[in-house]
């Protein structure tokens, strides 16, 4: 289970820890006019009652005396965010490692079965926490409208599909970086690095810990990202693109990174945004998502990112331009 030592975070809002390319894509989402409201209309109504129904009939609800241990894993992270919804939680039987967050007014959580046989405690706990920070950063109404875009048949409706293939590819463009957040929700609950590297490595291949090792698995994200010439960066693009998940290197090093860049422990030593607090600024939020895809860029030497380098700083300008103009409609 979690550390004897680990800190509430009391009225901490998610804001405090989402990446900013996660917050940058989410924005945008949510500038479509209506889209909220119909949604949560439509979902509301039927589609968040029929996938709950769904797993109420064919999954394993979670309670003190089903998967008793994931049940107090999951009251030991809602009580360390201080958050005031508990979402119910399916095990569902299922060869694929994965768990996942559905619904709009009263999310819930999904593990596959392989998942609750494959991990320690601690790394379980990881897992919940990865999905409470979804549910805390409001991710659960878009991953079940993308989840419904791929899933249900469009066949019937003249076009769609030429008219779904570009919302779904925005729409995974944004999931993906919502992993890179939910992973620092993980690390928060646990506040244990181990555990949380220790999932990417078992997603990535491997159940038995003897054959496994955790240095060479992070010199394997180092070779990915030395990997820099035009045919490299083309590949890793073409290779992402409709991924639901950044690849587990990938994942392993923006948490490292983020561990001991100095925000998480700031986090932990009680400076963080609370509840109640703080409103959006939608246009830092865009400019946050601008600043952060320039900092890849420069951090990066291969021919694409020296390309679009090259427009370092029309791209800070424009960020702040857009930033600019966004305030400007609500002055």
């Amino acid at each position: 289970m979690l550390a004897a030592r680990t800190k509430k975070l009391y009225g901490i809002d998610p804001k405090s820890w989402e990446h900013p390319a996660d917050k940058a894509a989410l924005a945008a989402l949510r500038q479509v006019k209506g889209l909220d409201e119909v949604a949560e209309f439509i979902f509301g109504q039927t589609t968040e009652k029929s996938i709950k129904l769904l797993h109420v009939s064919s999954a394993v609800r979670v309670t003190q005396n089903q998967f008793p241990r994931i049940n107090q894993m999951l009251d030991r992270v809602v009580d360390v965010f201080d958050w005031g919804y508990r979402p119910d939680v399916f095990v569902t039987q299922s060869p694929f490692f994965n768990a996942g967050v559905y619904g709009v007014k009263e999310p819930f959580m999904v593990i596959n079965s392989s998942i609750v046989g494959r991990l320690t405690d601690e790394e379980l706990t990881c897992v919940v926490a990865h999905e409470m920070g979804h549910v805390m950063s409001g991710h659960a109404l878009y991953k079940t409208l993308l989840w419904l875009l791929v899933n249900v048949s469009m066949d019937m409706v003249p076009l769609a599909r030429l008219l779904v293939v570009p919302v779904v590819a925005a729409l995974r463009e944004w999931d993906r970086k919502s992993e890179l957040t939910a992973d620092r929700a993980g690390l928060l609950a646990t506040q244990l690095e181990d555990p949380n590297y220790a999932v990417l490595m078992k997603m990535a291949g491997g159940d038995d810990v003897t054959q496994l090792n955790m240095n060479d698995f992070f010199a394997q994200a180092e070779e990915y990202e030395s990997k820099k010439g035009l045919l490299d960066s083309l590949h890793k693009i073409l290779n992402t693109v409709w991924e639901s998940h950044p690849f587990p290197v990938i994942r392993l090093k923006e948490l490292k990174s983020w561990a001991v860049s100095g925000q998480y422990q700031a986090i932990l030593d009680g400076n963080y945004l609370k509840r109640g607090f703080h409103e959006a600024d939608l246009a830092d939020e865009i400019k946050q998502g601008f600043d952060f895809y320039r900092g890849e860029f420069e951090k990066n030497d291969d021919p694409l990112s020296r390309t679009a380098r090259s427009f370092g700083d029309g791209l800070s300008k424009l960020g702040d331009d857009i930033g600019d103009a966004i305030k400007g409609l609500f002055e």
